[in-house]
Formats: C-alpha cells, structure tokens, sequence
C-alpha cells in the first residue's frame, strides 16, 4: 500500500504543470495530468464518518432545540400577553351594593360606577350580574353557589385606558364614596406572571446550552472514531506531506455536511409538533380551539419561525469547529 501511495505521489508531482522543453526553441509542453474523480474520496471519509449515525443523532439534537426555542419564544409570548391582560383590569368588591351611599346620592354600587366611570384612564365599569357571579364561585362552593342565602357584594369589572393609573389613588376615593369598598389591581399576579416567564425562558435557555453540549459531543466521538478507523490512511498521507489543514478541512467538510443534514431532518420533524402545541395553547391566548392550519401557523411567534433556519446553521458550525479541533489535536499526537 506504501509503495502505491508513493507511486500515485510521484505521479502528481510529475503531473504538475513544468517547464521542460522537447527541444531547443520550442515552446514548454504540459505534462499530461493525473485524472482523478472530483469527489474522489482518497481519506475515506464515507466509511469513516457513517451518513447514517451522525445525522440521526443530530436531528434528534435539533428536534429537542426546536422544542426548546419553541419554549422560549411561546412562555415570552404568553407573559406578555397575560401581563397585559391584568395591568389593564381592576377588580372592585362593594359591599352592601344595595345600601345608601355616604353622599346619599343613590346606592353605594350606584355612586361607584358613577365615580368609576367618570374617571379619566377608565375605560368602562360594569357590574358583574347574577350568573357571572355564580360562575366565580361555582369553582369553590359547586353547582349551589347561586342558592346559598349570603350577603354578597357585588363585583365590579374595571378596563382601564391607562395601564399607569394610580390604583392607590383611585383606592382612596372609592373608599371614601362607598366605606368597605376594596379595590384589587392584580399587581401580585403581575409580578408572579413575570417570574414565572422568566423561569421558563431561562430553563429553555439552559435546555438550549445542554443541547448544544451533547451536539458537540456527538461529532467530536463521531470524528474520533473515524480516525481511528482511518489512521493507517491518515499516517500515510500526512507522512508524504499532507499538511494538518487539509486532513482537517477534509474531515470537518464532511462532518459539517452530515451535521447540517441532520439538523435540517430535525427541525423540519419538529414543525407538526410545534404546531400541535399551538393549537393546544389556543384557549389560553384568546382563541378559540378548533381553529385551523392556517390560523396555527400564525399563532406561532414570528421568531420561532426565523430561528428555526438557523438549526442547520448552527449544527453545520458545530460540525465544523468540533471536528477541525479533534483533527487537529489528534494530529499533533502522532509519533
């Protein structure tokens, strides 16, 4: 085999453009050149780098990335969604609706709305009737909540204009119009919605980094064990002068290819997923629940869909890092 492989080298270096003369005065004739196929592949890598592990590992690599971003973008979406949703409604309780207000202008759940209403950032009060009350409490106190012979106090639905209303100062006045009036703002909830955003894009994150870490474990034992198939190859090619770059390059090229395949398989499988997902988060974003393919693709956040092309990116740039620097370290050990 060494003895072929120095052949074929002379023959190259013979085959290279000279400058030798058939004889005095005539122009210098090229010397024919060595054929070879232009994907001959002389290392082989096909057999070293399989196109059936590497790619199936790293699908599975970029489906759960998919997953993830998914996460990222879905918990932002949904926080900022529900944040909205309660910074701009105010709940006020009135007790003893019916009773006479302090002003003795009307009831005090009269003199309420009336104060509500006319206050600018709110955009309208309305009290909450008999069966909406019932189906609040329908959770805690079951199917007789509506039977239950109590003093309630009526309930107030308030959607502001102005999500930067004073609630405290508004607090202050309702009570004074009506005493025992309570105003709830939501902002424990608020602050509670944003944690809870926070941790699950920062747990999506770290889903993230783990992905990553495992992707660039799987090429790196991949090209490992590729050289240790190949080394007898490797050892004599390098020895006749092939440079450490090229034996790199030759590997991360395929490494890089096989790596990007398989991201592509990937997050293209994780697209049904994504959108099953979607129509199962509908209810929760104010849609309704059988809505179609259509109204699904939409639903998804816009940056879900624009780093999704990025997972072959990503994966191909793994490939390629992770395989020059085993290729090389490697390299370095040779006797």
């Amino acid at each position: 085999m060494t003895k072929a492989v120095a052949a074929r080298s002379a023959r190259i270096g013979a085959a290279r453009p000279g400058t030798a003369r058939t004889g005095a005065g005539r122009p210098p004739r090229r010397a024919p050149a060595l054929l070879r196929p232009a994907r001959f592949d002389d290392l082989g890598l096909r057999r070293a780098l399989s196109d059936r592990l590497l790619p199936s590992l790293v699908a599975a690599m970029a489906f759960l990335a998919a997953l993830a971003l998914a996460g990222t973008a879905g918990a932002s979406a949904l926080g900022r969604q529900w944040q909205e949703g309660a910074g701009s409604v105010l709940t006020v309780q009135v007790t003893e609706p019916a009773g006479a207000a302090a002003d003795g202008g009307g009831t005090r759940l009269d003199r309420v709305l009336a104060l509500l209403r006319g206050t600018p950032g709110i955009a309208s009060a309305r009290a909450l009737d008999a069966g909406e009350l019932e189906a609040l409490l329908r959770p805690w106190l079951g199917t007789g909540a509506g039977r239950i012979a109590l003093p309630l106090p009526a309930v107030v639905d308030v959607r502001l204009s102005d999500p930067a209303l004073d609630a405290g100062r508004l607090a202050v006045r309702v009570e004074a119009a009506a005493p025992g009036t309570l105003l709830e703002s939501h902002d424990r909830w608020m602050r509670r919605l944003a944690v809870l955003a926070r941790s699950l894009q920062a747990c999506a994150g770290l889903a993230l980094a783990v992905v990553a870490f495992v992707a660039v474990a799987v090429v790196a034992v991949a090209v490992r064990a590729g050289l240790a198939t190949r080394r007898g190859a490797i050892e004599i090619v390098h020895g006749l002068g092939a440079t450490d770059g090229y034996i790199a390059g030759r590997f991360a090229r395929r490494a890089t290819l096989l790596a990007a395949t398989g991201a592509g398989i990937g997050a293209v499988a994780a697209v049904p997923v994504l959108l099953g997902l979607a129509g199962l988060a509908a209810p929760f974003t104010g849609q309704a629940e059988d809505v179609g393919a259509a109204e699904l693709v939409h639903a998804l956040p816009l940056a879900l869909w624009l780093s999704l092309p990025s997972l072959p990116a990503a994966a191909a740039a793994i490939g390629w890092i992770t395989a020059q620097g085993t290729v090389r370290r490697w390299l370095r050990r040779l006797p």
